[in-house]
């Protein structure tokens, strides 16, 4: 059965203009767990599946600016797509770990501000292709999931432990 996000790959889009880029060559940061399964890129912010959370999409991201470097954003690639929608590209969805809602809400802001008519039509062209919508208060939905997340399935390798000084599990 074909998922939404085998959909979404056979779009075959700029992913950069969403911030969602494919990578050939993926440098491994220390954070990154050993058991993701990369489904894009924003610079070295890796968005990922991991096992054993099925569909719940992360961000992986070396330089945060939170005491996480691997949260979840999404339980599902389709609300994951969503966000997106609702929110222009990753980028805004990836910070809201740190940002309380004013920030957020003007970072938005901010990022529609800029938006190119190529981002805008491929918003478009997601939203009418996968046939979803722009999730409603994607600030609250982030919060909600990541208050409530419980992270011992996600595995690091030694590096990780090393990097950090902490010792390993």
């Amino acid at each position: 059965m074909e998922t939404l996000f085998d959909q979404y790959k056979e779009l075959n889009i700029n992913g950069s203009l969403i911030c969602l880029e494919q990578v050939e060559d993926i440098y491994s940061y220390f954070c990154y767990p050993t058991n993701a399964k990369a489904i894009g890129f924003e610079g070295s912010i890796m968005y990922c599946f991991i096992e054993p959370y099925g569909e719940m999409v992360f961000a992986c991201n070396p330089d945060t600016c939170a005491d996480v470097f691997v949260y979840p954003l999404a339980r599902t690639f389709e609300d994951f797509m969503r966000l997106i929608l609702a929110c222009g590209s990753t980028n805004p969805i990836e910070q809201i770990i740190w940002m309380d809602k004013d920030k957020f809400e003007k970072h938005l802001k901010e990022e529609e501000a800029i938006r190119t008519e190529e981002q805008k039509t491929t918003l478009s062209y997601l939203e009418t292709e996968l046939e979803i919508s722009p999730i409603d208060n994607p600030y609250d939905y982030v919060k909600e999931l990541q208050s409530r997340f419980d992270n011992s399935g996600i595995e690091y390798s030694d590096e990780y432990y090393d990097v950090l000084g902490i010792d390993r599990k």
